[in-house]
């Protein structure tokens, strides 16, 4: 079957649930660092999407300090990420019947050694063609680049048949940046006033962005 539809996929809060570890870590960088954390949990999760370095630094972290809180939540991170890592309701179908009719790539703010472990234990890594994580960018997201890297992976240029599903407001930017066509899925951390701000196209999750994108109804 010749694919011609070509679905980018984020993946926390879009694919899968990592936020409990994703704060456990992130805690655990600051007592590591001898510091104490003065916000919340729900604090951290506001700011889930963004590199590590950038959250560090949003929470007050010095410049000259975060790599060695990067450091420790990503020692903890290795540990922890694949048991507590959940897939959301309806992800694995949603990468099953994308699978059907489209090319499949990941791009995501997260560290690919991290990444890959996780998708292979929840049995959907054999649908991706790539996957681009931080470290094979400059510039994340909302960068454009992770995007077009993706496509320049999979021997492709922007057009009218590529997406990205996303459940945050800077997949939406970096798409539209890319110039390639957006989905938000509400399934993770952006709310519906805040992600309509940047797109028409808002859903419940990665499974009904799918099937919008098979029926041809973007």
């Amino acid at each position: 079957m010749n694919k011609e539809k070509i679905i980018l996929f984020d993946l926390d809060g879009t694919l899968i649930d990592s936020t409990d570890a994703i704060i456990k870590c992130f805690l655990h960088a600051f007592e590591d660092n001898g510091a104490s954390f003065e916000k919340t949990p729900e604090d951290i999760k506001s700011q889930i999407g963004y590199p590590l370095d950038v959250m560090f630094s949003y929470f007050g972290v010095s410049g000259d300090e975060v790599g060695n809180y990067v450091d420790s939540y990503k020692k903890q991170y290795r540990d922890i990420s694949v048991e507590m890592t959940t897939l959301l309701d309806n992800a694995k179908l949603s990468v099953e019947e994308a699978s059907k009719f489209a090319r499949l790539g990941i791009v995501t703010t997260k560290t690919t050694k991290y990444t890959l472990p996780i998708l292979e234990n929840f049995g959907i890594l054999e649908h991706f063609e790539v996957v681009i994580g931080r470290q094979e960018v400059e510039n994340p997201k909302p960068h454009p680049e992770p995007i077009l890297k993706a496509l320049e992976a999979m021997n492709l240029s922007p057009n009218k048949e590529i997406y990205m599903i996303g459940d945050t407001k800077l997949d939406i930017i970096a798409a539209i940046a890319a110039n390639v066509n957006n989905i938000a899925v509400l399934s993770g951390s952006g709310s519906y006033e805040e992600l309509r701000n940047y797109t028409p196209n808002v859903v419940k999750d990665a499974l009904e962005a799918v099937k919008m994108i098979e029926k041809g109804h973007l």
